[in-house]
């Protein structure tokens, strides 16, 4: 079993009356292990809060086992598309789609192909993508962040440190919240503050097929997508 789903669907006692089946289903998989799980963990189980449609579910695939830890995104890609496959993992591809979530650090210097690797994703499913890192996105959870932590201060997010890691975003998240993004499952609680980082994010750049070398983010602007989505049935 290499994925765990995570879900809130038909979870509180009222829907137990009628059981309905949703109209469209959003997977996230995501290429890290620990904080993007924290965080979409958390923003499921705020869907009702967050005006979410009834009939839009929102899923997270958590990977599982010797799975865990598979990261480079093009290995990510394909393992999403074999779970797509798996009819135990009910996803219907005339209707739902897959949010595969990823930083794109590695292709600022290191890793070539990002153009075509975006294009074959968006073919069929929705690529979700920061850079340099999901700890970016999670500062804009807090009001104000952008103008005191993020403009003007664009290169040192794309720096690496003496390590090689792009390690700015993870330093100005910790110090805003005392917490270890990669090691803390309170983290997710930011989730609480996403209308916040909506808002700031159209102050970065969101356009992916554009990121290299630019501070950006679209996982706001897709989660904006799903709370708009009406169902058309």
């Amino acid at each position: 079993m290499p994925v765990h789903t995570y879900t809130n669907w038909n979870s509180r006692p009222s829907d137990q009356e009628e059981q309905i089946e949703p109209f469209r289903k959003y997977f996230f998989i995501c290429e890290g292990a620990n904080t993007e799980t924290f965080y979409f963990k958390r923003l499921i189980d705020l869907k009702k809060q967050l005006g979410i449609h009834p009939l839009i579910d929102v899923r997270l695939w958590e990977k599982t086992e010797e799975d865990r830890n598979l990261s480079f995104v093009r290995n990510l890609v394909d393992f999403a598309e074999k779970q797509k496959q798996d009819p135990g993992n009910d996803f219907d591809t005339e209707r739902d789609k897959m949010v595969i979530v990823f930083d794109g650090d590695i292709f600022e210097e290191k890793v070539q192909g990002y153009d075509e690797l975006i294009e074959s994703i968006e073919e069929k499913d929705i690529a979700a993508v920061t850079n340099p890192g999901f700890e970016l996105f999670l500062i804009l959870h807090i009001d104000g962040s952008f103008e005191k932590y993020i403009k003007g201060h664009e290169t040192e997010f794309l720096r690496t440190d003496e390590k090689g890691r792009y390690s700015h975003a993870y330093h100005i998240l910790h110090e805003l919240t005392g917490k270890n993004a990669k090691k803390n499952p309170k983290i997710g609680e930011l989730a609480d503050n996403v209308s916040v980082a909506i808002s700031q994010e159209k102050m970065i750049n969101q356009d992916i097929r554009q990121l290299k070398g630019k501070v950006s983010s679209n996982i706001g602007k897709i989660i904006e997508e799903i709370i708009n989505e009406k169902p058309d049935i």
